[in-house]
């Protein structure tokens, strides 16, 4: 598994919009403790509020890592942050990345590293281990974050559950499988990068045996009606054996993002292939909630669709942003007690 080194110096270099850096924003947003500050170039348009540091600062305040927070269209890293990264890497800092272009292979940069002894963290490319799923029970108590589609809520609904719950006093982890999830955790693993035939392997690995009242918060990916990423999901979900799921949904979404000739299921009939699917390696899962993305709806709107999906599925529904996740996880504890007295 990854392991970050922080706290972070987030790199916004020439930013141009909140799109180019919602790495950045959710980095600062999630885990603000672990920022020190924000390095940018004179005509960045963007701030995640953390203040102005040049690198000699950061290293002096004992950062750990050169985080790059924005993403440049096609992922590639340009020519002229170069000279910033090879001074970081000189001051002693690790570099964290999550774009398409692989920091080792730029030879004077990872030349650089080798010389500086830091490590060059491309999120994205991880050297992840080649180990199958064994389907075997662990200890410990686990909630996965499913989705009806891609990008609609999956790990900003994981995260706010993971607090949620620490909140009520229950020992629980937020477990990252994507790139931004693991900057923020500081550790994880990027599962869609994972060679398929050891993505179950990998999430056991990911959410190992732990004590009986804690658990782990899973942070989704993709979703089983997913022409691209369904394999992905599968096998996120054989090995993280959850013991509760979390269906996610964007109300109003009729088709996936981007794949229109493909339409997004029901809620039910999304709960129930996740459920059929989750019992190969763990007969007893529950759906424990619906949290949803409702963006598209107004407050009168909203309210009267949580109503009537709650009358419907009988489950908690709510949105992280309106109102918070305390109901997941005052359902959570019930699926607790009820497990146990089972």
């Amino acid at each position: 598994m990854l392991v970050l080194r922080k706290p972070y110096l987030i790199f916004l270099g020439d930013a141009a919009s909140v799109a180019d850096a919602k790495t950045a924003l959710g980095v600062a947003d999630w885990c603000p403790d672990d920022v020190l500050g924000e390095l940018a170039f004179p005509e960045a348009a963007v701030s995640t509020g953390k203040p102005a540091m040049d690198i000699a600062a950061a290293v002096a305040a004992g950062a750990g890592s050169l985080l790059i927070g924005i993403a440049p269209i096609g992922g590639r890293l340009p020519d002229h942050w170069l000279p910033t990264l090879m001074a970081a890497v000189r001051a002693g800092l690790d570099i964290v990345s999550g774009l398409h272009t692989r920091l080792a292979d730029i030879p004077e940069l990872a030349e650089a590293a080798r010389a500086a002894g830091v490590q060059l963290h491309d999120v994205r490319h991880g050297h992840w281990p080649r180990v199958t799923g064994t389907g075997r029970k662990r200890r410990g108590q686990r909630v996965l974050t499913v989705g009806t589609d891609c990008a609609l809520g999956k790990k900003y609904t994981a995260l706010a559950l993971t607090r949620a719950l620490q909140a009520r006093g229950v020992p629980a982890s937020f477990r990252a499988t994507g790139q931004t999830g693991i900057m923020i955790a500081g550790s994880g693993v990027a599962i869609d990068a994972v060679v398929s035939d050891f993505i179950a392997g990998v999430a056991e690995q990911l959410s190992p045996d732990n004590e009986a009242g804690h658990w782990d918060v899973i942070e989704g990916q993709g979703s089983l009606f997913h022409p691209a990423y369904a394999g992905v999901s599968l096998g996120l979900l054989h090995g993280s054996q959850p013991d509760a799921l979390v269906l996610c949904h964007h109300a109003g979404r009729e088709r996936l993002d981007g794949w229109p000739d493909f339409p997004t299921p029901s809620l039910a009939e999304a709960i129930d292939a996740y459920l059929r699917a989750g019992r190969l390696t763990n007969p007893a899962v529950r759906c424990v909630g619906i949290s949803i993305n409702s963006s598209t709806l107004d407050d009168a709107q909203w309210q009267a669709y949580r109503a009537r999906v709650e009358a419907e599925l009988g489950l908690p529904v709510v949105d992280p942003l309106r109102g918070g996740v305390d109901r997941l996880a005052e359902a959570i504890h019930h699926h607790k007690e009820s497990s146990h007295d089972a």
